[in-house]
């Protein structure tokens, strides 16, 4: 089980500090921090590569009064590969930045072809040795390479406690294998990008800019049609409740029987508000139902479909 250094438990909502030192300044930061706290999330995601480090420096500052009642993420190896070397020299500079002698769970922030995974894995258990990280999780793996990942960790009496895959009702591909295998495994699930990149609040049908207009990685992953139209669907449903669309992408993505705790974000206090109130939306078994008829339901993993 993960909890924090004192034994507070994940929240069931993560934060996730892509934003810090970026799209949103300090004090935007800080707010949109504090308005987290008051709901009670204990669990807040960075990463090395995240805004040159300032998201980690920002977040490392706020974070100093409750500290152990805090859960702490950061993420490795996006950039130069998973060798020991570059895994060991951009930990230490995490730390550095977040002013942490232990950070809570260090992820691999994508799978390296290119890198065995026993030197990966090596500078992992160096790590959880020294008694730098409590535990060890993955990023952007597919089902397969946490298999192979995990058979490798228990060679060095070490394994992977948590996987952050892509989840959104436009990107249900980890429903398939990852959410099944991380229930096998017992694995925790914190998916990213629950909102689908900004498309899922409605902004972009009211013509208004973000992500999938400024960034052609967010335009080409969520520029199609069908799920313009579950938007589109999502945000006449959210009218008709007489609530938000983001409320509603997020208390959906929250209620998955496998209980994954999605990662939010935001730029302001504002844009956060409404993926805090789906801690306290009633996500019905009929209102999910309704909401999952709005997407395209990925095939199971398996031909033989009639058997599933």
């Amino acid at each position: 089980m993960i909890t924090s250094v004192n034994n507070t438990p994940l929240s069931r909502l993560t934060f996730g500090t892509m934003q810090f030192g970026g799209r949103a300044d300090a004090e935007q930061s800080r707010a949109m921090y504090e308005a987290a706290r008051a709901t009670d999330i204990t669990h807040f995601d960075t990463a090395y590569v995240y805004n040159g480090g300032a998201s980690e420096t920002l977040l490392g500052q706020m974070i100093k009064e409750e500290r152990d009642s805090l859960i702490i993420a950061t993420k490795a190896a996006f950039e130069g590969g998973s060798t020991r070397a570059n895994i060991l020299q951009s930990f230490a500079t995490s730390q550095q930045r977040l002013d942490l002698d232990m950070v809570d769970i260090l992820y691999l922030h994508r799978y390296d072809d290119a890198t065995p995974l026993q030197e990966t894995f090596d500078a992992l258990a160096t790590l959880k040795n020294a008694g730098k990280i409590r535990h060890i999780a993955v990023s952007n793996f597919s089902a397969w390479q946490v298999m192979k990942a995990q058979s490798i960790a228990a060679s060095f009496d070490i394994r992977i406690e948590m996987a952050q895959p892509m989840h959104s009702l436009v990107k249900r591909q980890a429903e398939v294998e990852i959410f099944p295998m991380c229930v096998d495994q017992d694995i925790e699930i914190v998916p990213y990008s629950p909102l689908g990149g900004g498309l899922l609040t409605g902004k972009y049908a009211r013509g208004e800019t973000g992500r999938l207009t400024e960034d052609p990685m967010y335009a080409a992953r969520y520029n199609v049609e069908w799920m313009r139209e579950t938007a589109r669907s999502l945000s006449a449903l959210a009218s008709d409740l007489g609530t938000s669309p983001a409320t509603l992408a997020i208390a959906w993505a929250m209620a998955h029987p496998a209980r994954p705790r999605p990662i939010i974000s935001a730029r302001s206090v504002e844009q956060l508000t409404p993926s805090l109130a789906a801690l306290d939306f009633d996500m019905t078994p009929d209102l999910y139902a309704q909401i999952t008829a709005l997407s395209i339901t990925p095939p199971p993993a398996t031909d033989r479909i009639e058997e599933a």
